[in-house]
């Protein structure tokens, strides 16, 4: 498990550190998880993407017990929910980017499915994106809300008024998704913009 551990961790610190390099989280707002063996490794609390280190990872089990390294971070349970509703997921994935959190804010007809799909990748790559409503972050109110909302097959949610998180079958996918989330955000917050000025200009 030594060489497999080793590549886990340098993968994760490579995408923590692309997130962070890149504006796409900040400060000490994201968590980081994924599954090695029976344990599940995650980010300690208060740790900052931008200079993750291997011994920033604590270990955990599938019932949350600390098994090793420093305190997880507090959104652990959002971890543990994703993982106990898909068995294949082997990671997941949880931050604040900017356009996602601000598409979380607004007001959506559909909670079951937020995110409008202007081109294709979002549906191919990510599927239905579900609403969480609110609760303070690191809540027993989250963390339930959260359960309770869990679909079989969606992986990927907004949290309201805080971001998104998405569980995979392993680091890149997650990534990517995530990624993905964020420039469909990003266009649906902008396209309504450009019509606007588009109008403005035909007027």
């Amino acid at each position: 498990m030594g060489s497999e551990l080793n590549g886990l961790l340098k993968e994760a610190i490579w995408i923590t550190t692309s997130l962070f390099n890149r504006g796409k989280v900040s400060g000490a707002t994201a968590n980081l998880s994924f599954i090695c063996g029976d344990e599940i490794y995650i980010t300690a609390t208060g740790s900052c993407f931008g200079s993750l280190r291997e011994e920033d990872f604590a270990r955990v089990g599938r019932d949350g017990a600390l098994l090793g390294g420093p305190k997880p971070s507090r959104e652990s349970p959002l971890h543990l929910s994703l993982y106990r509703r898909h068995p294949e997921a082997k990671a997941v994935l949880h931050t604040h980017s900017p356009w996602t959190t601000t598409w979380s804010c607004l007001e959506h007809p559909d909670p079951c499915d937020v995110m409008p799909d202007y081109t294709p990748y979002l549906r191919s790559r990510v599927g239905r994106v579900a609403l969480v409503p609110y609760a303070p972050p690191g809540s027993p109110e989250l963390f339930g809300l959260l359960d309770s909302h869990l679909e079989p097959n969606v992986t990927c949610y907004l949290l309201s008024n805080h971001g998104p998180i998405a569980a995979g079958p392993s680091l890149s996918e997650v990534f990517y998704d995530i990624e993905e989330l964020e420039d469909s955000a990003r266009i649906a917050c902008f396209l309504p913009l450009l019509a606007d000025v588009r109008k403005s200009r035909l007027i």
